[in-house]
């Protein structure tokens, strides 16, 4: 049996199927997954971007110094952060495979479903234990047990939809090889929480090891790749299987839905700017007492004293607002978004969620002068990561332009330099500004300030400056050329004809 065709004309028969039958299958209970797959990307993407919470409300008094001890903690918050985003992208990832199985859902399916996010919605509170008591048990157990109840439900989805076969994508529907389909799709559902059951076990006595199994979870699929790739260098390629059952592994080669990565990242971005403003309502309201009291009654003399916090909001929400502006032109461009652009993408979102954590450092530079070096180069550090790996996805992109870029800017040019300008302005300019307090740390705060003045005025001037820039190499280009006529018409490599 030949390998199952592109997963894209799948998801096209779950997504568009014809609309005479839809009162009828609504009449008998059954309905396209639409409205439940959004809500689920919604949710997912709102428990993985609250996982920072409880490291952005790390407790620093005004007496404590920015020392080591304070710098492990929060390295340690951050790194915990991390592992329990990318877990829950992870579960995201999963819930996508599982539903381009799964075409359509009844009442029961759908409830499963609740459950499923149900547990997930629990992961916030069990990542703070975890963040708050790093070296005891009980957080690490939980968590662990969450993610083995979210695989034991996404079983429970596996097994009823393969006992409804209708509910199934047409293409499994109609396969003589059901049964290979569920023992495989079983298989990879329950990789990452039988690794999570031997975390829960390690963290009853030895804790650290429990960290490495639940980082493993994250990394399984590529590791498995590379073991596959060993075993065929070594022993040489297996023969194909008589039943062929890829159509669903988490190292699958179909792209991800480019819709459901847009809307997970569009979750995420949002939730992150709402962040930042309930910190604002939540820290930045007077008391009345203290306005009748210490300001004479004055709301806008009591207001002026957290003038710095609203400059540290606006500038962390034109931070997130433009790299939002970036992701979305660079997505505007993508065609299908293959296995290794999804996890760039999954990790720029990680530090897109450290954001809040960024307008904490810098809000707190007139409380905590004397640790503005360390808040700035926090907030440049995580702005450089959440950056560079969107660069990172574009640069993948053109690497397999064929399948993953749309037509119309397959072919470089003047595009192509706009769109690797915009997403270096935030690498360069965070990078530029960590660099800089290295020499001037007198003046980091201002270095910090100017960067976020900066960069929104080169986001409204880059196109200008690409064409300059452009105009510039095509010049020098000609000046290079020989002059005895021989090269006539050449055109420079940077620039279409039609630049």
């Amino acid at each position: 049996m030949s390998r199952p065709q592109n997963l894209e004309p799948g998801l096209s028969m779950q997504e568009g199927s014809p609309t005479g039958t839809g009162d009828e299958e609504a009449a008998d209970g059954v309905q396209h997954s639409h409205r439940m797959l959004n809500f689920s990307d919604a949710l997912l993407s709102i428990i993985a971007t609250v996982m920072i919470l409880p490291v952005t409300h790390t407790e620093i008094s005004p007496e404590q110094q920015f020392d080591r001890s304070i710098q492990k903690l929060l390295a340690t918050r951050i790194a915990v952060y991390l592992m329990t985003f990318l877990i829950v992208t992870v579960a995201w990832a999963a819930h996508t495979r599982l539903f381009q199985v799964v075409g359509k859902i009844d009442d029961t399916l759908a409830l499963l479903n609740l459950a499923c996010m149900m547990t997930i919605t629990f992961l916030p509170f069990t990542f703070s234990l975890m963040v708050t008591f790093p070296e005891v048990p009980l957080g690490i157990f939980l968590f662990c047990m969450c993610v083995i109840a979210i695989g034991a439900v996404q079983a429970l989805i596996v097994v009823y939809a393969f006992h409804s076969p209708h509910l199934l994508n047409p293409h499994i529907e109609g396969s003589a090889h059901r049964a290979h389909y569920r023992q495989h799709v079983l298989c990879v559902v329950l990789q990452g929480p039988a690794l999570c059951f031997a975390a829960a076990g390690f963290s009853l006595f030895f804790y650290p090891a429990s960290y490495v199994l639940m980082a493993t979870v994250i990394f399984l699929p590529y590791l498995s790749k590379a073991a596959s790739w060993c075993r065929g260098k070594l022993v040489g390629p297996r023969e194909p299987p008589a039943h062929s059952v890829e159509y669903f592994t988490f190292d699958l080669h179909e792209p991800f839905s480019k819709e459901r990565v847009e809307a997970f990242s569009d979750g995420v971005y949002a939730i992150v700017a709402t962040l930042l403003i309930l910190d604002i309502c939540e820290d930045n309201v007077p008391d009345s007492k203290d306005v009748r009291e210490k300001f004479h009654g004055s709301l806008v003399a009591a207001l002026s004293t957290y003038g710095p916090h609203f400059l540290a909001y606006f500038g962390s929400f034109a931070t997130v607002g433009l790299l939002w502006f970036a992701h979305h032109s660079l997505f505007l461009h993508i065609r299908k978004a293959t296995q290794s652009m999804g996890l760039l993408n999954t990790l720029s979102l990680a530090f897109v969620g450290g954001l809040p954590l960024a307008y904490q450092q810098t809000s707190a530079f007139a409380q905590q002068p004397r640790d503005e070096l360390e808040s700035v180069r926090i907030s440049c550090a995580i702005i450089f990561f959440a950056s560079i790996f969107q660069f990172a996805i574009w640069t993948t992109a053109l690497l397999h332009e064929g399948e993953t870029l749309q037509p119309s800017v397959r072919f470089g040019g003047q595009e192509h330099a706009f769109m690797f300008a915009k997403l270096a302005l935030y690498p360069c300019a965070s990078l530029l500004a960590f660099v800089s307090t290295c020499f001037l740390s007198r003046f980091s705060t201002a270095i910090f300030h100017l960067m976020q003045i900066a960069v929104p005025f080169g986001f409204l001037l880059l196109r200008l400056l690409v064409r300059l820039a452009l105009a510039l190499l095509q010049a020098l280009w000609a000046l290079a050329l020989p002059t005895d006529g021989s090269n006539h018409g050449a055109q420079s490599p940077l620039l279409p004809a039609s630049c």
